[in-house]
């Protein structure tokens, strides 16, 4: 039999891995990653041109360098033919923003521009734009506008309009010079095909688009600013396609540089976290994927349209056609616990993990995994990054409640994991509080892999049952069973996601369950929570809106060097 293959090329924050995948039964052949050589931008441009506070910016030749780099090296690792190789899917951090030239490259790319940093990709956790989100909610609200009930009531500082707005706002010359307006996803997959289509799925959760009404009217972007009541039939021309369909076919110039036929079949492309949706098996009412990685997407598909404050968005086939797809996330995760290695671990725990040839996120979860819940007498939020749900604030702040002389690192490091697992509840919460249900969770993504104390805090945390993907590149997976969708059954795939599914995911058989004891101590607990995301997040928020706002100031007052 010859057997048939789709690549998955997965974007992240860092870097790209891309995962050439069997089509019979979703076996994992090769995989690649290419870091990242500018990684994220977030102090000074290449020149050393300084940001200011929140910015997240990237270079758009990176992600070219996945493509030319790892794909030509998982058909070599695995020594197929790239004949049989049918489709190839893209998955894509969002929103993830480019402004585009008439020939469709980035502005950065031009002399003119690239030491402007409105020129660049404007990353997903840029949150610069937090004015802009701020203003079009508001006018939103004012106007009574329909659209913003799929969004929770609140416009995000990430998705798209913000970022165009912040542009426009201070860099008109900029705005006018760019041509279109594009997701990195969506530019990829045009540098691919050389066909210009938007996604349905970026562009319904971060670009306000809905199957049936499209894009908020002319005048509400009227309302917004005079230069953008044109900006659909100009800077965001290009056709929305539905998220399983067929963007185009690969062209003989990028078939040459990335070593594949020309005329495969090229994805529509889709968010990094909602590809991880398929490759469990989630495609039922009722099932909830945590993507969890330096933050945490959570997707629940229902037969329900029902308007919640706080999601990030309810898109009809968002995710999986006949069916609403709700998103909701937590902005910092494994950021968070990153940024305590990275900037508040003593030096003796560094010195043991050498002793020990232990990785220190290791050493610290087996320090952490000696206490019972309660026993560290801490409790944090997990805003370190803003709150993405269910309060949508990005001016808000990390706390950690209860510390003290005696209080160790490993304590600090537990009471951070146990706080992105609150945060999970008070999603789910926000659900349940709205007859939405919750009958299964899946986790994906390299933290359920590596961190068990995680995922055993979790399932306490939540009661319920966490079953974890079966595949560590679960969302590579996913952007490869969107390629074999794409591809067809005609040429050796599949006709519709389901199909896909039901050969292809991939769940461990080992699960993590509540330990009924530590459910009743973590329910203590959670109120504790809820009391400081009431009062911080709501009652009192100005506490860490003026406070981020004293350290964004900028001061004329000299600080001595010496």
């Amino acid at each position: 039999m010859n057997r048939k293959y789709t690549i998955g090329v997965d974007y992240g924050t860092e870097s790209g891995r891309v995962l050439l995948v069997d089509v019979t039964d979703g076996q994992e052949v090769a995989t690649h990653v290419t870091s990242y050589a500018h990684g994220v931008i977030d102090e000074a441009l290449p020149n050393g041109k300084l940001l200011e506070n929140d910015w997240a910016l990237q270079h758009p030749k990176d992600y070219l360098e996945v493509l030319y780099r790892s794909v030509p090296e998982v058909i070599r690792l695995s020594g197929i033919s790239p004949e049989d190789v049918i489709g190839i899917g893209i998955d894509f951090t969002s929103s993830t923003i480019m402004p585009l030239d008439d020939n469709g490259e980035p502005l950065c790319f031009n002399s003119k521009w690239d030491d402007n940093p409105h020129s660049w990709v404007k990353l997903w956790k840029h949150h610069a734009a937090q004015k802009e989100a701020d203003d079009i909610t508001q006018l939103a609200k004012e106007r009574g506008e329909p659209f913003l009930q799929r969004y929770g009531g609140k416009i995000s500082s990430e998705w798209m309009f913000p970022k165009i707005l912040q542009i426009l706002r201070e860099d008109p010359a900029l705005f006018n010079e760019t041509n279109l307006f594009m997701e990195a996803c969506d530019w990829v997959t045009y540098r691919l095909t050389n066909n210009l289509v938007r996604s349905s799925n970026t562009s319904g959760y971060k670009a306000f688009w809905n199957k049936k009404e499209g894009y908020p009217n002319v005048e509400f972007f009227k309302a917004v600013d005079p230069r953008l009541e044109k900006i659909l039939d100009t800077k965001m021309s290009g056709p929305v396609r539905s998220i399983g369909k067929k963007a185009g076919e690969l062209t003989e110039e990028m078939a040459i540089k990335i070593g594949l036929s020309p005329g495969t079949a090229v994805s529509i492309g889709i968010i990094d976290a909602h590809a991880s949706v398929p490759s469990v098996g989630a495609v039922s009412p009722g099932q909830m994927v945590m993507a969890l990685g330096t933050s945490t997407c959570h997707m629940l598909l229902s037969e329900e349209e029902e308007p919640i404050e706080g999601v990030c968005g309810i898109v009809e086939d968002g995710i999986v056609p006949g069916y609403y797809s709700y998103e909701t996330g937590q902005v910092a995760v494994g950021d968070s616990f990153a940024w305590f290695i990275e900037n508040a671990l003593p030096a003796y725990i560094t010195e043991q993990s050498v002793e020990k040839d232990m990785n220190v996120h290791r050493l610290l979860e087996d320090k952490a995994a000696q206490y019972k819940p309660g026993q560290t007498g801490l409790v944090a939020l997990d805003w370190w990054n803003g709150n993405r749900s269910v309060l949508v604030d990005a001016n808000l702040t990390g706390l950690i409640v209860g510390l003290s002389l005696s209080t160790k690192p490993e304590e600090i490091y537990r009471a951070l994991l146990e706080s992105t697992a609150f945060g999970t509840r008070r999603v789910i919460e926000n659900f349940t509080e709205s007859d939405i249900e919750v009958k299964e969770i899946f986790a994906c993504g390299g933290l359920p892999q590596k961190n068990k104390l995680l995922m055993q805090i979790y399932a306490d945390i939540t009661n319920c049952e966490i079953k974890i993907a079966g595949s560590e590149q679960a969302t590579a997976l996913g952007a490869a069973m969107y390629a074999a969708v794409a591809a067809g059954q005609d040429r050796g795939g599949y006709d519709t996601i389901f199909d896909a599914s039901e050969k292809m995911a991939k769940v461990k058989e080992e699960t993590y369950t509540p330990i009924q004891e530590n459910v009743q101590i973590y329910n203590e607990l959670y109120k504790h929570y809820l009391v400081l995301h009431d009062y911080f997040g709501e009652k009192n928020n100005s506490i860490m809106h003026d406070l981020k706002r004293m350290k964004n100031k900028k001061s004329d007052i000299a600080i001595p060097t010496t």
